[in-house]
C-alpha cells in the first residue's frame, strides 16, 4: 500500500510581491517575488548589502506593505489589512530575533521574556509560566532571574529567542541572529536554530553569513531586489561572487 503524504501547509506565501519606494526616481527594492516557504522549513536568505533583503524582511515581518502583488501570512492575506490589524497579527503569528538582544538591562532574563505577553490579554501569572517555558526551551530555564548584564553573548540571544517563541508564533524570523557573537556563542544559537526546526518550527533567517546559510534546509538568494533559489549544492556564498 502506497501513503501519499499532503505537502505541508504555506506559512509564507509571496505572489508577484513587489515594493517600489517613491521618487523621484523611484526605487524598485523588491521586483514581483513568488516565493512559498512551508511549515516546518528552514529557510535562509542571502545577498550582498543593497540587495533587498531588509525591504524583504520588512514585508515578511508586515513592517512594510507591499506596493505590488499579494502576501499571504500563514494563509491570511495581509495585503489590504489596516495598521492595527497587521501589527496585531504579527505580534500573534511571528516572533523576531535580531542581532542586538534588545533586552531591558534592569529586568531579568524571565521578565524580558514576559514582556512579549504583557499587550496580549494574558494574565501575569499566565505570563510567568509561559516565559519560564520558553526559557526552558532553549536551555535557560536556571538563568530566569539573572539579568542581562549577567549572561553571556550567546546566553542573551536565547532569551531574545525565548521571547520570540513565547507566543507561540508560526514563523520564527530572525535577522542576522549570530552577528554579534563570537564563534563559540554563534554555534550553540546556530544549534538552537536547528533543534527548533527539527521540532516542526518554521524559521527564516537573513544572513550574509556562509556558514549560518549552510544550516537551511533551503537558501533563497536575493539580487538587485529578485529572489533566486539557489541550489542544494551550491553553497551559500555564491551571492556574495560578483
Amino acid at each position: 500500500m502506497t501513503v501519499t503524504h499532503e505537502p505541508a501547509a504555506p506559512v509564507i506565501e509571496f505572489r508577484q510581491v513587489g515594493l517600489t519606494y517613491p521618487g523621484p526616481p523611484p526605487v524598485a527594492a523588491l521586483r514581483s517575488c513568488d516565493l512559498t516557504v512551508r511549515r516546518g522549513e528552514f529557510l535562509t536568505v542571502v545577498g550582498p548589502s543593497g540587495s533587498g533583503k531588509s525591504t524583504f524582511l520588512n514585508i515578511v515581518g508586515l513592517l512594510d506593505t507591499p506596493t505590488g502583488g499579494r502576501y499571504l501570512l500563514d494563509g491570511l492575506d495581509t495585503s489590504d489589512l489596516k495598521d492595527a490589524e497587521r501589527t496585531a497579527l504579527r505580534g500573534r503569528r511571528i516572533g523576531f530575533v535580531f542581532q542586538s538582544f534588545h533586552l531591558l538591562p534592569h529586568r531579568s532574563a524571565q521578565e524580558n521574556v514576559e514582556l512579549a505577553l504583557v499587550h496580549s490579554g494574558v494574565r501575569r501569572r499566565t505570563r510567568r509560566t509561559h516565559a519560564r517555558e520558553a526559557l526552558q526551551r532553549v536551555s535557560l530555564g536556571h538563568r530566569a532571574t539573572a539579568p542581562p548584564t549577567r549572561l553571556s553573548g550567546g546566553e542573551r540571544q536565547r532569551v531574545a529567542i525565548a521571547r520570540a517563541l513565547v507566543s507561540h508564533p508560526a514563523l520564527l524570523l530572525c535577522d542576522e541572529p549570530t552577528g554579534n557573537l563570537d564563534t563559540a556563542n554563534a554555534a550553540s544559537v546556530l544549534t538552537l536554530l536547528t533543534e527548533l526546526h527539527t521540532d516542526g518550527m518554521t524559521v527564516l533567517v537573513i544572513t550574509h553569513d556562509a556558514e549560518v546559510a549552510r544550516r537551511g534546509s533551503r537558501t533563497v538568494a536575493i539580487r538587485d531586489g529578485v529572489l533566486h533559489e539557489q541550489p542544494a549544492e551550491a553553497g551559500a556564498g555564491g551571492p556574495e561572487a560578483p
